[in-house]
């Protein structure tokens, strides 16, 4: 038996380690890879379903290692499937949802020559001195690029992030199936906004490949953050940054897994999970803008109970009416009554006044998707219950009757990844009110366009 720390550590040797291969770039080459590695986890899932609870437990490590290994040299959005598996529960074997966490700061590293070479392709004199002081070793190596230290001349210690050449036409390689794809199932489900799910995965992810995107939205988290008493977001120094170079103060910092292993104090626990349900909830009513990548890999935790916040690219800016709807919608779900939460749906154009449907499908839906937000009461994430997620994928083919907006594809993300996050983190709040204070918050400000539900 081999447990969870040394396992995760002969994974990150073995990657780290490894040779590396040309960052596969054709739909036919990425897909086959990609459908291979996830049948592998399937099989192993599968088997893990049928142990009784008096087998002994079996760890196949050849199979993981292969699932990794082809994860990691994907990269793009194979390694971002990988990620959201390791921290949302898919009733996988811990053995393989340890392993996939390995995926939230680990890929194959392309070679210090190449890194080299797209910074003085893109920084030119300012990417000289970067790489004079630069760490050949990477700090760690994500879906679209990795992070190198070093130190800028007047002294400042910053992390250097450098994109992988060719990622973006990986990206869009891994979008052609898909497209095909959706036309197919759309001939099945004329109703469900397939192609708009679509289109928000592409522009997304592409848009984390404009690391001059990453850098305005990391600004302007940090500028909304500045004064926060748990949450720190990294400057950006724009003087070496390019649209695949991003340079930011370097942090030092634990793990999430380090964090929880030091057993902190309840109260700082308690703390960071409201500063963590503010940031991704908070600043979607207050700014409308939401940061879409929850995984634990993004965090760093400092001594002084402060955390932070890495990772700004997968962001999006929501237009004001969008935020207003979502803010309806909360409310009419809050108060559980059919004709408020039918004048929501309408809003969002999930249903239509001449078309009748399952609204206990749909309420059942919502309330999975809200989940520990519609009980008052100081608690903590009850996994069991944020995840009714596996009952409400099981209604999936129902729900593809409905015509669900494609921004809901990163509001899913968000709502059961941050859930698994505060679960982990055994964080207790009245995540009600802190909901439902942000969206008192903007109902006030933008009264025309948030009716009361009374």
């Amino acid at each position: 038996m081999t447990d969870d720390t040394s396992l995760k550590e002969d994974l990150i040797d073995n990657l780290v380690t490894a040779a590396t291969e040309k960052l596969p770039t054709s739909s036919l080459g990425r897909i086959g890879r990609t459908g291979f590695a996830f049948l592998r986890s399937a099989k192993m899932i599968a088997l893990d379903r049928r142990k009784t609870p008096t087998d002994a437990p079996e760890i196949d490590i050849r199979t993981i290692t292969k699932v990794i290994n082809s994860l990691a040299q994907l990269k793009g959005i194979a390694m971002k499937l990988g990620q959201i598996m390791s921290y949302i529960d898919m009733a996988m074997p811990e053995e393989l949802q340890q392993a996939l966490s390995v995926l939230q700061t680990h890929a194959q590293p392309m070679p210090f020559e190449k890194v080299k070479a797209v910074i003085a392709d893109e920084l030119e004199e300012s990417g000289e001195l970067l790489v004079s002081q630069m760490d050949p070793r990477p700090v760690s190596s994500a879906s679209i690029g990795q992070v190198h230290r070093s130190v800028l001349p007047d002294g400042t210690k910053v992390a250097v992030k450098v994109q992988y050449p060719e990622i973006a036409q990986a990206i869009r390689a891994d979008f052609g199936p898909a497209a095909v794809g959706t036309k197919m199932a759309s001939l099945f489900y004329p109703h469900a906004r397939l192609d708009d799910f679509i289109a928000e995965a592409r522009d997304r992810f592409l848009e984390e490949c404009d690391y001059l995107h990453e850098a305005h939205c990391q600004n302007r988290f940090s500028g909304i953050y500045r004064a926060h008493p748990s949450l720190i977001i990294p400057a950006v120094h724009q003087a070496y940054c390019s649209q695949k170079v991003l340079t930011t103060d370097f942090i030092d910092g634990l793990s999430f897994d380090a964090y929880l292993a030091g057993d902190p104090p309840a109260e700082e626990r308690d703390h960071i999970g409201e500063a963590l349900f503010e940031f991704y909830l908070g600043t979607l009513f207050r700014h409308q803008l939401y940061n879409c990548d929850p995984h634990p890999g993004n965090y760093l935790f400092l001594p002084d109970g402060k955390v932070a916040m890495l990772d700004h690219g997968c962001t999006r800016q929501f237009e004001t009416p969008f935020v207003a709807k979502l803010a309806n919608l909360t409310r009419a779900v809050h108060s559980d009554r059919e004709e408020v939460l039918h004048r929501a749906l309408l809003g969002l154009k999930i249903v239509r006044d001449d078309k009748p449907y399952d609204y206990d499908t749909i309420r059942g839906f919502l309330r999975a998707f809200f989940g520990p937000m519609l009980i008052d009461e100081v608690r903590g994430v009850d996994l069991g219950q944020a995840f009714e997620l596996r009952e409400m994928m099981q209604k999936k083919m129902q729900m593809m009757r409905f015509s669900l907006p494609g921004e809901f594809l990163f509001l899913f993300r968000i709502r059961f990844g941050l859930m698994s996050v505060l679960a982990r983190l055994n964080a207790r709040a009245n995540w009600y009110r802190l909901e439902k204070t942000y969206v008192d918050e903007f109902a006030a400000a933008h009264p025309l366009l948030s009716p009361s539900t009374v």
